[in-house]
Parts: structure tokens; C-alpha cells; sequence
């Protein structure tokens, strides 16, 4: 699925207004009935002025009416909830204009988006249910058996995971993105002018790297974290150079540092699967370092049950237990887990590494995913869940990153009784 935003510019106050409805009333129902969408939308013209808005909509894709159902009523696409965290971060001035899509993925989208000011920042866009045909029927019985939520619910979870942990980590002072803003599906962060460690394929001193990388787990671990998905798709490296002597050289030294990105999967030190999930984040960085740059380590380790002893010394608070206290409950955390692991494991034949999906593990171009979903949901639906889209929105032209085009939003004339979350 592609973010195109050239409908919102025509986007009336009273479409914004029908489409928070939309999405106010699929907290309980699978397809929002008619009626419930005049009662939420409050519209001054009544019945007519909801059916306008409602044709206008799906006309849009952002909402999808199901054959065949029940009763007259409509559920919210995958499209209308982008829109309607776009419609957020305008409303917040967070965003101001949306360009290329740089990366995309099993689980999300990477978009280039800019502030007011010009300054470029990152759009992720979680999509968890995003599976390719050979997985269709494996993912439908997996919605079908679920006890929580549909995909998009699952979505607004991991981003409500990784904002959490990502801003933690921040304050800690972890090499990772500014976590901006959080609305829905979907995260804004810093932009980093960096590559994604897969993309490198030397390094003049790979000793130097590897350790460093092996500290950071050791250092996340003794914060009481495991990444879940360490590896080359999911670490970035900057280039920086060296502060100037007066001496001009031919060559100013340069340093690579990591940044560390993706972090819907990670897990405490107390989850019944730590020492599996930590030692395949070790595994992942010595395979990789012996395959790409033909290193291999002297040293023994990192070990679960030494990292273990290491957890809350010297001051290092509990991150993990930090994002718990800030909502992200254990019963999200559960939901959410149970999701991923079903899906990547489903996934095994794909064309994609198995470590998961990140910024840096996005690849441009890739085409054969698409947004196939259960024909029908059959479970209860939690408070705060969406429903899985009918349709899609309209595609967009792949671009090239570099050039990073922008389109603005436009003026959305927002209610003022809109959803602002």
C-alpha cells in the first residue's frame, strides 16, 4: 500500500468530521452502521450531508463498504486511517509536507515528510497486516483465531511500542532517532543522514565496529532491554568526521557510529524467552561480521546469564519497566508479540531476511506484498480497534530518495471537535 495524499486537499470539514465518526464507532463494531455514523458525525445537515460525505469517502478509499453484510454500514481503510493521522500531525504542526516514499516493507512504509520549516523528518507507517500472496490464507486463519484485535489494532500498538521505547531510550541517551510525534499507525522521527549497515561493504577497522555493537547490547541489556531484531537491516552507521586541528590532510579521519532503529519487537530481560531472543541478536552480528567483512571475534560471548547479572547496576533504570508504566501494558505487549511472531514465521518464504522489518531493512521497489485481508472477522473486537480495509488507496510513483519531492498537505479545515488523536 502507497500513502497518496492528493485527496485531502479536497477533503471538506464535514468529510474529516464523517471519517473520525468512521473510525470512533469501528472501536465496537466490525462495520459501522449507517446510523451510528449520522449519530457520531453531528453533522448541521443531517442525514443528507452524512451520505454526501460518506460517497465522497469511499469514492477516496478511506472508507470501504462491505457486499453482502447484515445491515447498511461501512469500516475504516487502511487509507482513511493514514489520512486521519496526517490529519493530526498537520493539526499539530509536526507535519506540513509529505515526499518520496523511501523504503517499504512486510510490516510498514517509510515516508520523507518535512515540518514548516523545511526541516526533513521520518514517516513510519506501521502496517502489520501487510502479507504477500503466498501467505493470504496463513494470515487469514491466524485474524480469524485471534482473541484481540484486527491488524490495524495490532498497528496502532506497534507504533504506540516503538514511540514509547524509542523516546526511553532517548533519554538515556541511546544512539537512536528523536521520536517527534506518535498519531495512530504511524511515528515521526528525526531524519539520519546514514546507511543501513547492509548496504556497507567495508569497513577500515571492523574489530572497532563489532565491539561497539556488542557493547550496545550488553548496554541495552543492563537498562533491562533486548532488541528482538539486531542485525544489519536494523542498525544504521554514520559517517563523521573528526573535528579540525588546523591541519589540513588529504583525508580527515572518520568515524562510524551506529544508530540503532526498529523496535516494535524488543523484549525485557524477564520475558520467558530472553536468553533466546539475546543470544540470536549476538548470533546475528558475529554471522554477519565473518560473512561481510571475513572478521571473527577472539572473545567468547556475550553470555544471557552474565548480561543478566548486569541489569539495574549502577544506576541503569529499568527502561522496560519505564514503557510499561507509560501504558503500554503487558496485555498489549502480549497482543502484540503473539502478532509478529505469527506473521514473520509465516513468512519464512519470502523473498525477505527473517529478522523482521525496520527503516533499514525497508526495501525500495519491492511490489509483490499487497494488502490482501479476511474476507470477515470473527472475534471480539477490544476497545480501541480498528478493522482491516476493504480497499486500497491509489498508488504513487516510486522515487529517488536523493531528490526527496514534496507535495503539501493542504488546508484540511479541520473541526474543531475532530479527533485529535
Amino acid at each position: 500500500m502507497k500513502l497518496d495524499t492528493k485527496a485531502m486537499r479536497h477533503l471538506t470539514n464535514e468529510d474529516w468530521k464523517v471519517l473520525t465518526a468512521v473510525e470512533m464507532g469501528s472501536k465496537n463494531h466490525e462495520i459501522v452502521p449507517t446510523p451510528l455514523i449520522e449519530k457520531l458525525s453531528r453533522l448541521r445537515g443531517g442525514a443528507s450531508g452524512v451520505h454526501k460525505s460518506i460517497s465522497n469517502l469511499a469514492k477516496t478509499g478511506l472508507i470501504g463498504r462491505i457486499k453482502e453484510a447484515k445491515y447498511d454500514g461501512y469500516r475504516l481503510t487502511y487509507g482513511g486511517l493514514d489520512y486521519l493521522a496526517l490529519h493530526t500531525y498537520s493539526t499539530r504542526k509536526d507535519v506540513y509536507s509529505v515526499g518520496s516514499r523511501i523504503g517499504v516493507g512486510k510490516e510498514s512504509d517509510i515516508m520523507m515528510v518535512a515540518d514548516e520549516t523545511g526541516t526533513q523528518r521520518v514517516l513510519k507507517i506501521h502496517r502489520l497486516g501487510r502479507i504477500s500472496f503466498r501467505t493470504v490464507k496463513a494470515n487469514r486463519d491466524y485474524l480469524k483465531n485471534r482473541q484481540g484485535g484486527s491488524w490495524m489494532y495490532l498497528s496502532r500498538l506497534a507504533a504506540m511500542k516503538e514511540f514509547a521505547f524509542m523516546k526511553a531510550l532517548k533519554e538515556d541517551g541511546f544512539p537512536v532517532p528523536d521520536p517527534l510525534a506518535q498519531s495512530r499507525h504511524t511515528i515521526v522521527m528525526s531524519f539520519i543522514d546514514a546507511f543501513p549497515l547492509r548496504q556497507i561493504a567495508s569497513v577500515p577497522d571492523p574489530a572497532s565496529l563489532y565491539a561497539e555493537l556488542i557493547a550496545l547490547i550488553l548496554r541495552l541489556a543492563k537498562h533491562g532491554l533486548i532488541h528482538g531484531d539486531y542485525n544489519e537491516f536494523n542498525i544504521l552507521i554514520k559517517e563523521e568526521k573528526a573535528e579540525s586541528t588546523g591541519v589540513e590532510t588529504e583525508e580527515a579521519a572518520v568515524t562510524l557510529t551506529p544508530v540503532v532503529i526498529d523496535f516494535p519487537q524488543m523484549v525485557s530481560m524477564d520475558h520467558q524467552n530472553a536468553e533466546m531472543y539475546f543470544d540470536r541478536d549476538v548470533n546475528c552480528i558475529k554471522r554477519y561480521f565473518e560473512r561481510r567483512y571475513h572478521f571473527v571475534s577472539t572473545e567468547p560471548g556475550p553470555f544471557f546469564k552474565d548480561a543478566k547479572k548486569s541489569v539495574g547496576k549502577d544506576g541503569a533504570r529499568r527502561i522496560d519497566a519505564v514503557v510499561e508504566a507509560s501504558g503500554f501494558t503487558k496485555k498489549m505487549a502480549k497482543e502484540l508479540e503473539a502478532a509478529i511472531r505469527e506473521k514473520r514465521s509465516s513468512k519464512r518464504d519470502s523473498d525477505y531476511s527473517d529478522n523482521g522489518e525496520s527503516e533499514g531493512s525497508d526495501e525500495e521497489g519491492e511490489e509483490d506484498e499487497e494488502d490482501e485481508q479476511p474476507e470477515s472477522v470473527e472475534s471480539d473486537i477490544p476497545e480501541g480497534s480498528d478493522e482491516q480495509p476493504a480497499d486500497q488507496i491509489h498508488s504513487e510513483e516510486e522515487a529517488d530518495p536523493a531528490k526527496l519531492p514534496t507535495e503539501k498537505i493542504g488546508q484540511l479545515d479541520i473541526a474543531t471537535d475532530a479527533s485529535k488523536t
